[in-house]
């Protein structure tokens, strides 16, 4: 068994579509979904991307991600990593995928002086939330996850809907 981290490239989209529809699927989510692997193709491998995908391969086989991009802390005056999925396919967990492609991520926060890796977790999700306290990660339950979207959205931006 080898496991091995790289950037994902744009061959990859549609791998990247089919994890995110899973991960969507185990969170309850998938009637959230409206990404194609070309919404992938044109986000993460385009002029200027602005987010950012590490595979986690079993034996050469894609079996998880990490999509990411760079946030900012004005406390710390720093970037950081906001890690907005970590999936690793069910019959693959509890391998080191996941922790490997954390430990990539904290080594990109190392070398590139960033001060924070952050991300979020569905409070029922017990089995990632012992995963990421077990790496140390702290619970950040003072702080609320806010969201603008659709109709509303559009009225923040001043349109009548």
């Amino acid at each position: 068994m080898t496991i091995s981290t790289r950037p994902a490239a744009p061959a990859d989209a549609a791998l990247i579509h089919a994890l995110v529809l899973e991960l969507a699927a185990y969170e309850r989510l998938a009637h959230e979904v409206r990404s194609t692997p070309g919404d992938f193709a044109a986000a993460l491998f385009g002029d200027a991307p602005r987010a950012f995908c590490d595979i986690a391969e079993l034996d050469g086989q894609g079996a998880g991600l990490a999509l990411w991009f760079y946030n900012f802390s004005t406390f710390e005056g720093r970037h950081g990593i906001y890690l907005e999925d970590l999936y690793v396919r069910p019959e693959h967990r509890g391998r080191g995928l996941g922790r490997a492609l954390l430990e990539r991520l904290a080594r990109r926060c190392r070398d590139e002086g960033l001060k924070r890796l952050q991300w979020s977790v569905l409070d029922w999700n017990e089995p990632s939330i012992d995963f990421y306290r077990g790496l140390g990660a702290e619970m950040m339950d003072d702080w609320t996850g806010c969201r603008v979207t659709g109709d509303a959205l559009a009225r923040l931006a001043g349109e009548r809907t």
